[in-house]
């Protein structure tokens, strides 16, 4: 029986070994248009075919939905280049020498460099003071070639990471972690300059999958700042009736079964069982959890937080993990820096 790994402060690993693991796989995706293909017992579906199989859901595939948009990307940033002469540029900042965030750092690089967006980074000893770190993004802030600027996490434990994510410039905070992105995101007739990468991705999911978000019943499970709590907003704003259960709500399963539209981004394998789930609800599942495996070459394999064999048996659609929500993650920075350059150079 797979074990859940054992997770170090802040859920530290699991981001990291979900992160490299994610890009790799958003590194060697498939093509386009490849072929039908099985997840598990659910059948793999066109974005055109999202009705209800009865006893499986339809497979959300972010895979190919994340490669149609790098493409329409690739598309931009060339013709940005060919009419305004401009490239879109993100500036990563690495602080210390862990090889998972070197990795990813590596990864981010890889993504940016397929659609033809430019990259920079700046790699800084682990002893690095905090203003050394302020100093390289008030740089990026005022290069013109610098569209979008990421502080890699975590951050050594010496520094203050919300006065460090608090210095990117709004105009380039692709990841929507500025305070004002999150408040505009939160106000009605307000529009935040960019959105956070995961909620993001969710929701152009559903956005390009035809399903309706209006008039829904949406439960997300969980309320961190990074997908929880921007997904609600988001679904809000999708004029959708919204619940938001956490680890201290009453009777979650009874809430959670209510829900036409349910996002779990609760960080833990399996939590959401086939008994959670309304029939015939749309799944999204958010969580990338590293279990162990011994029958796997790495030591462990990636699962959801909704616990797939059962859940595709109730819902009429569902993500899978891998190849869900994990590379929508990926072309929603992209789509950000793109954004922002366009804005930036006032190029529409």
């Amino acid at each position: 029986m797979a074990r859940v790994l054992p997770l170090s402060k802040g859920n530290t690993l699991v981001h990291q070994l979900c992160c490299r693991f994610i890009l790799r796989r958003f590194q060697s995706s498939s093509s386009l248009f490849s072929a039908r293909r099985s997840v598990d017992s659910c059948s793999y579906s066109s974005v055109a075919d999202i009705e209800v199989t009865e006893g499986y859901a339809k497979v959300i595939d972010g895979k190919l939905i994340a490669a149609q948009i790098r493409d329409e990307i690739a598309m931009e940033v060339s013709k940005m280049k060919s009419v305004k002469g401009i490239v879109p540029g993100l500036a990563v900042i690495l602080v210390g020498d862990r090889k998972d965030s070197a990795t990813y750092v590596q990864r981010k690089k890889e993504a940016c460099e397929s659609v033809g967006i430019s990259s920079y980074e700046a790699c800084l000893p682990d002893h690095s003071s905090e203003k050394e770190v302020l100093k390289h993004i008030s740089a990026y802030n005022d290069d013109p070639s610098v569209h979008g600027i990421l502080v890699q996490l975590p951050l050594p434990s010496h520094m203050n990471e919300e006065n460090i994510l608090n210095a990117v410039r709004i105009e380039k905070d692709v990841d929507g972690f500025h305070p004002l992105n999150f408040g505009n995101l939160a106000m009605r007739d307000r529009e935040p300059l960019f959105i956070p990468c995961t909620p993001k991705g969710c929701i152009e999911l559903l956005h390009r999958y035809n399903i309706g978000i209006k008039g829904k019943n949406a439960v997300v499970i969980g309320r961190s700042n990074i997908v929880g709590t921007p997904a609600a907003l988001l679904l809000l704003r999708e004029e959708a009736t919204i619940s938001i259960v956490h680890a201290e709500t009453k009777n979650v399963e009874e809430i959670t079964r209510q829900a036409d539209i349910l996002i779990a981004a609760a960080g833990q394998a399996n939590i959401v069982t086939g008994s959670w789930i309304k029939p015939g609800a749309v799944v999204l599942d958010v969580g990338i959890n590293p279990v162990e495996d011994a029958d796997s070459p790495q030591g462990y394999r990636i699962v959801g937080d909704v616990k797939y064999d059962e859940a595709c048996k109730v819902a009429s659609a569902i993500t899978p993990v891998p190849g869900g929500i994990g590379p929508m993650t990926i072309a929603m920075l992209l789509s950000n820096t793109l954004l922002s350059a366009k804005r930036i150079h006032n190029f529409w």
